[in-house]
C-alpha cells in the first residue's frame, strides 16, 4: 500500500470515527461539513474550506449567513469542471470578497453529476497536481456518507416533530394552539426564514397569533394560484428580494389558507424541504378544519338559541323601540360591532331610530347611509363589505360593514347596520347570523309598526292630531295617582259659531288645527294636548308649580290671536293641584269647566284659575 493510499485510508477512518463519536452534537449540515473541512486540512492541507451544495442546478452556500454568495451560479464554474479534477479558482469567484484569498475548487462528482463544490486555499508549497483524480472520488464518497447521515438524522427529527405536532393537532380544538405550533415548527426547521399565515376571510379574527387575511385583490398571483389549486407554488418576488414558497393549508372540505415561507431570493428549496412543508401545511389544514367544524357546531347551537330567544321576544307585545333595543343588544352580543343602527323608510329616504348608537347621530355617518340608500335603489340584497375604505376616497372611521334589509311583502321597510373599525372583522358566519336575526324579526317589527299606527289612530283626534278625550282621561287619572303636582287647562274658542257661519266649516277646521299646532309647540314634551270635544281643547302638564302653570296659561291665551287666521281668541279655565290636596278625578274636570265659565262671563279672551267661590256664583 502506497503512502498516499494510507493517508487516504486514515482520512476516511477518522471521518467515520468523528461522525460516530459526535453524532449527538451534529444538528445542522454545517456541523457535518466542519468534520470534512477538518479532515481536508489535516490530511491534505486544504485550508478554510467552504461548501456550495448543488440543488437543482443552483449553487446553495452551506453558510446561510452569507446571502451575498447567492450571486454565484453553477454556470459560472461548470464549464471548467470537465475533467473532474481540482481546478484553480476562477476570477468570477475570487472577486467575491470572501474568497479573495482562496485558491482552488474541488468538485464533488458522482459520474457526470456535480453534487457540490469545495472552495479552499493551499499554501504556495502545496501543489494541487499532487492530488490524483482518486482523491476527488474519495472525498466525494466521504461527503456523500456525511450527507447521507445528516439527511437520515434530519429527516428523523423532522418527521418526529411532524408526528408530534400532528398528534397535538388531533388532540386540540384550540385554533390558537394550532397556528402557534405551525409557526414554531417552521422556525425550528428554517431558523433564518420568515413565515406568514394567510388565512381565508371566514376564519375567526379573534386569535392571539398574528395572521394576514387572504385578499384576492392584493395577494400575489402565485399565492392565489396555490389557494385555488391546492398545490404548492414557488415564486421569486424580486421587489421583496425573497423566494416565496406557498403551501396550501388544505382540509378534506376546503382550503383554509396559505402557509408562506420566505427565503432569500436565490434560495432553492430542496425536495425534502418542500415535502416537509407540504405535510405540515396539510396537517394544519386538517386540524383547522376539525377545529372549525367543532366551533361551528357549538356556534350553531348558540346561534339557534339566540334566534329562538329573539323570535320569542319579538312575538311579545313590545313597543317598536323596545324591540329594536333588544335587537341591538343581541347584535352586540353575537357579532361584537362598534356601532349598531336601525333605519326605517319614510317616503324616499331612511330615517334613524332611537335604537341607533351615537355614531349614527353624527354627520360622519351620512357617507355610509348614502351608500346604502344607493344600493337599495337597485337591489334588495344584503351588504357585506370587508373593507369600505377601498370604495371611498376619504378617511373613514369604520371599515367593516354588514347591512341587512327588513323586507315585508317584498318591500324594504328599513334596514339594520353594524360597523367595526377593523377591516375584515366580521366573518361570513356572523353575516349569516345577523341575516337570520333580522329576517326573523322583520315581520314582528312590521306588525309592531302597524299596531302603533292603529293605536295612534285610536288615541288621537283625526282632525287636529291631538290626543283624544279617552286617552287624555286615562293620562290625567294616572298622573293624579303617581305625580306630585299638575295643571289642567280647559280651552274654548270664543265665538267659534260665528267663524263657521262667516267663513264656513272648512275654515273653522283650519282654525282648530292652527290652535292645536300652537298648543303642541308651546307644551312640547312636558305634557299632553287633547281635543276635549267640538271647539274645546285641553292641556295637562304633570309635576309643575302653580306659578309656572299661570305663566303657561297666560302665554297660550296671548299667543292664539297672533297664530290664527282669521284671528280668534280663547277663554280657558285652569286648575292646579299638589300632593297635599289631590283632587278627585271627576272633580278636576268640573272645576276646570267652572273656571272656563267664569272666564267667558268676565269678558272672554282670558283664563281664570279655579276658586271655591266660583261654584257659589254658578
Amino acid at each position: 500500500m502506497t503512502d498516499y493510499q494510507l493517508l487516504v485510508d486514515q482520512f476516511k477512518s477518522e471521518m467515520l470515527s468523528l461522525c460516530i463519536d459526535s453524532k449527538d452534537k451534529l444538528t445542522i449540515f454545517n456541523d457535518y461539513f466542519s468534520l470534512l473541512a477538518y479532515g481536508l486540512n489535516k490530511y491534505f492541507a486544504m485550508q478554510d474550506s467552504f461548501l456550495f451544495q448543488v440543488n437543482e442546478n443552483s449553487l446553495k452556500p452551506n453558510h446561510t449567513d452569507y446571502p451575498f454568495l447567492n450571486e454565484l451560479s453553477l454556470k459560472d464554474v461548470q464549464p471548467l469542471l470537465t475533467n473532474h479534477h481540482i481546478i484553480e479558482i476562477p476570477r468570477i469567484v475570487q472577486k467575491q470578497t470572501y474568497f479573495q484569498h482562496h485558491t482552488h475548487i474541488l468538485p464533488l462528482m458522482e459520474e457526470d453529476s456535480i453534487l457540490g463544490l469545495v472552495i479552499f486555499k493551499v499554501e504556495a508549497a502545496e501543489k494541487p497536481a499532487q492530488f490524483p483524480l482518486q482523491l476527488v472520488q474519495e472525498i466525494t464518497k466521504v461527503y456523500q456518507f456525511l450527507l447521507h447521515n445528516y439527511n437520515l438524522r434530519a429527516n428523523e427529527n423532522k418527521y418526529r416533530k411532524l408526528y408530534s405536532i400532528t398528534d397535538l393537532f388531533h388532540s386540540t380544538m384550540d385554533i390558537d394552539a394550532i397556528l402557534e405550533n405551525v409557526l414554531v415548527t417552521i422556525k425550528e426547521n428554517f431558523a433564518n426564514f420568515e413565515v406568514e399565515l394567510i388565512l381565508s376571510n371566514d376564519q375567526d379574527r379573534q386569535t392571539r397569533v398574528h395572521i394576514k387575511p387572504f385578499d384576492y385583490l392584493s395577494e400575489r398571483p402565485s399565492t392565489i394560484e396555490a389557494f385555488v389549486s391546492g398545490k404548492m407554488k414557488v415564486d421569486n418576488a424580486l421587489e421583496l428580494n425573497r423566494c416565496l414558497l406557498n403551501a396550501p393549508m388544505k382540509g378534506r372540505q376546503a382550503i383554509y389558507g396559505i402557509l408562506q415561507v420566505k427565503a432569500p431570493l436565490k434560495y432553492t428549496f430542496s425536495t425534502t424541504e418542500k415535502e416537509f412543508i407540504r405535510m405540515l401545511a396539510h396537517a394544519s389544514g386538517n386540524a383547522l378544519e376539525n377545529a372549525k367544524l367543532y366551533h361551528q357546531s357549538h356556534r350553531l347551537v348558540s346561534d339557534l338559541q339566540l334566534i329562538n330567544e329573539t323570535s320569542h321576544r319579538m312575538n311579545m307585545k313590545l313597543s317598536i323601540n323596545e324591540m329594536l333595543l333588544f335587537l341591538q343588544k343581541q347584535l352586540q352580543k353575537s357579532v361584537q360591532p362598534h356601532e349598531v343602527g336601525f333605519f326605517f323608510k319614510e317616503g324616499d329616504q331612511f330615517n334613524s331610530t332611537e335604537a341607533c348608537t351615537n355614531f349614527f347621530r353624527q354627520e360622519a355617518s351620512h357617507i355610509y347611509i348614502e351608500h346604502i340608500e344607493q344600493h337599495f335603489e337597485v337591489t334588495q340584497d344584503s351588504l357585506f363589505i370587508a373593507d369600505f375604505s377601498r370604495l371611498i376616497d376619504e378617511e373613514i372611521p369604520f371599515k367593516s360593514i354588514m347591512v341587512i334589509p327588513m323586507i315585508v311583502e317584498e318591500k324594504i321597510i328599513g334596514f339594520s347596520i353594524v360597523l367595526h373599525e377593523e377591516p375584515y372583522f366580521f366573518s361570513f358566519d356572523s353575516f349569516k347570523l345577523m341575516q337570520s336575526l333580522i329576517h326573523h324579526s322583520s315581520l314582528a317589527i312590521s306588525n309592531s309598526i302597524l299596531r302603533d299606527r292603529l293605536q295612534d289612530m285610536v288615541d288621537r283626534d283625526h282632525l287636529t292630531k291631538l290626543y283624544a278625550r279617552r286617552f287624555s282621561d286615562n293620562y290625567v287619572e294616572q298622573s293624579i295617582q303617581k305625580d306630585d303636582s299638575g295643571m289642567f287647562l280647559l280651552i274654548d274658542i270664543d265665538n267659534f259659531k260665528k267663524i263657521n257661519d262667516s267663513f264656513g266649516h272648512q275654515i273653522g277646521d283650519e282654525v282648530l288645527i292652527q290652535i292645536s299646532s300652537q298648543l303642541e309647540h308651546q307644551i312640547g314634551t312636558r305634557g299632553i294636548c287633547s281635543r276635549w270635544g267640538g271647539e274645546e281643547l285641553a292641556v295637562y302638564i304633570p309635576n309643575i308649580l302653580e306659578h309656572e302653570a299661570l305663566k303657561i296659561a297666560q302665554s297660550i291665551v296671548e299667543a292664539v290671536p297672533k297664530k290664527t287666521n282669521p284671528s280668534v281668541t280663547i277663554s280657558a279655565g285652569l286648575i292646579t293641584w299638589n300632593r297635599h290636596a289631590r283632587p278627585d278625578f271627576q272633580d278636576i274636570f268640573l272645576q276646570a269647566d267652572t273656571a272656563l265659565y267664569s272666564a267667558k262671563r268676565n269678558g272672554k279672551n282670558r283664563y281664570c284659575l279655579f276658586e271655591e267661590t266660583m261654584q257659589i256664583q254658578c
